[in-house]
């Protein structure tokens, strides 16, 4: 019984950093609506644009090194080396100041050049000056929370993001405000409409680099406060081994460096999306200005709702990386195959039906959401279309981090990149052969994704022995989120007729809710026992039971 605590820490675990990320996603999704009520289309353009660059960028210099310190620090502290695995910290610590702080430099003097002659989109610089100190800031935030995480405690990740949105909300709002009134003078000024846009979105991108501040004024409070623990935990190290710093140094480059080309390659999809998808589109005689307000609606409203039950699998892979790399410490694979059947079906078990329910509710949502009723048609045509993102991009996101946590780091990056050329060729033949528009950029997402999942899941299967269970972790989840998706609709229909868009799309979703619950337990897509291994799991099994769905 203890072992399978034990084997599920990492799902605990894992469910707090999503908790939390669902938390921050929801504050993020809430903020983000009025931000676009603030900024426009347009406006909305330049500010994701600005953040593309920026998450690219980011990427490079510090977003993987929560993986790559958690994944030393967890080995290590598996082995009983305490010392070690502060050693990795102080190095990495300093590996991350050096590279922020270079490319942060590098982000703004050159971000005009980026704006301009990569994106098409010149305005966007603004936004893109102001994100340049985060990346700094960010590489150092980075290490703390992999420290914590390579001991498995996902609490002051998860503490830190919350407190990280809240800031970010709060502050975006205000300055987008404030420079979007001052942009709008110069607008009158200059004669340049779009500069009201462009400075709010430089306004909004303020709360970036607030939040990004606080988390790690947090994270390093956390720090100070565990010190004398972990203090303690050193001085129980009788290893006797000490790592040299240019051991640790090059063990940190050989882990991170590929982990950081294939997050890269993974993400840069969408600044090579808009790249093309700008570019096209002004040979086909849109404007910038027409081209931004399309992109504003697919990234400003799409892809932030997407992000939400996309975080579940983005919170779930920091936990099963130090949690797979400590069962193949101890040469384990069995632990480890359960592991990765266990992060997979939570995974499929909660993002199917968010991406069913999504398609399924895409009007309401959007109608409730966002007040500018002139894109909601394309809004709602992209979401219906893309609820697919949202599944393939989950388990890919799971199972490059599964690659990573048994030691593979090479192959993630060799499927990023075969996916990308792929997704490449399909995307352009979307929108110069068929003249999809934004539908191209979604079509040749799911394309990608996909392509991701299926070489990801060959690897592990080869790596670790692993078969994976097909009908409880897809197919019941599926079918079960059609007749959810189908009954969420028609109490939506019921609804309306007598009350509000808002009021009945709230209730429609809990009804949603309810039926998939209900719908998993009686086709047994979930049991007891696995019930009980996640957090309140015995009090959702007494539910059940007092209702007859569980004997």
């Amino acid at each position: 019984m203890k072992k399978n605590k034990s084997g599920n820490n990492f799902l605990v675990q894992g469910s707090i950093l999503a908790a939390a990320a669902i938390i921050a996603k929801i504050i993020g999704m809430l903020y983000r609506v009025p931000l676009q009520n603030i900024l426009g289309n347009e406006g909305s353009g330049y500010y994701s644009t600005a953040n593309e660059i920026y998450a690219i960028l980011l990427m490079v210099s510090s977003f993987n090194m929560p993986l790559a310190v958690s994944r030393l620090v967890s080995a290590r502290v598996q082995r009983g080396e305490y010392r070690n695995a502060h050693r990795v910290f102080l190095c990495a610590v300093r590996f991350s100041m050096l590279i922020g702080g270079v490319i942060a430099l590098v982000t703004y003097v050159c971000a005009g050049l980026i704006t301009k002659y990569l994106l098409s989109s010149e305005l966007a610089v603004y936004g893109l000056r102001v994100l340049a100190p985060a990346i700094f800031i960010s590489a150092i935030l980075g290490t703390f929370r992999g420290y914590f995480q390579g001991f498995s405690n996902m609490v002051p990740t998860a503490f830190s993001q919350v407190i990280e949105q809240i800031v970010n909300a709060v502050v975006s709002l205000v300055c987008a405000d404030i420079m979007f009134r001052y942009g709008t003078s110069l607008a009158a000024s200059q004669g340049n409409d779009s500069l009201a846009a462009a400075w709010g979105a430089a306004g909004g991108t303020f709360g970036t680099v607030a939040s990004i501040s606080v988390a790690l004024i947090v994270v390093m409070i956390i720090y100070l406060a565990q010190a004398k623990t972990m203090r303690l935990r050193m001085r129980k190290d009788h290893t006797g081994v000490k790592e040299s710093q240019s051991d640790i140094y090059r063990e940190l480059i050989a882990t991170i460096v590929p982990v950081v080309l294939s997050t890269v390659v993974y993400n840069i999809t969408n600044v090579v999306d808009l790249g093309v998808f700008s570019n096209i589109l002004q040979k086909q005689g849109f404007s910038e200005e027409q081209t931004m307000t399309i992109w504003g609606i697919y990234s400003g409203q799409f892809r932030v709702l997407m992000n939400v039950p996309l975080a579940l699998a983005s919170s779930l892979s920091p936990s099963v990386v130090p949690s797979l790399t400590a069962a193949m410490e101890k040469h384990d694979k069995a632990e480890a195959r359960r592991k990765v059947q266990t992060s997979i079906r939570f995974t499929m078990f909660l993002t199917i039906p968010c991406a069913a329910g999504l398609a399924a509710l895409a009007e309401p949502i959007i109608t409730m959401l966002f007040t500018n009723e002139t894109g909601t048609p394309l809004s709602v045509g992209i979401m219906q279309i893309g609820s697919l993102m949202i599944i393939f991009y989950a388990l890919s996101t799971l199972s490059t981090g599964i690659l990573q946590g048994i030691g593979r780091m090479r192959e993630p990056l060799i499927h990023c990149c075969i996916s990308l050329v792929i997704h490449l060729i399909v995307l352009y033949v979307l929108l110069t052969t068929f003249n999809l528009n934004i539908y191209a950029v979604v079509g040749a997402n799911i394309v990608f994704a996909i392509l991701i999942s299926i070489m990801n899941a060959v690897s592990i299967a080869r790596y670790l022995h692993y078969r994976q269970e097909i009908y409880r972790t897809f197919v019941v989840p599926a079918i079960v989120s059609v007749i959810m998706a189908a009954g969420a609709y028609i109490a939506y229909l019921g609804c309306h007729m007598i009350m509000g868009n808002t009021i009945s799309t709230v209730i429609a979703v809990c009804v949603g809710v309810v039926l998939y619950g209900i719908g998993m337990v009686s086709f047994h897509g979930i049991t007891e026992e696995e019930l009980a291994g996640i957090p309140k799991g015995g009090t959702i099994i007494r539910v059940l039971r007092k209702m007859g769905l569980l004997r």
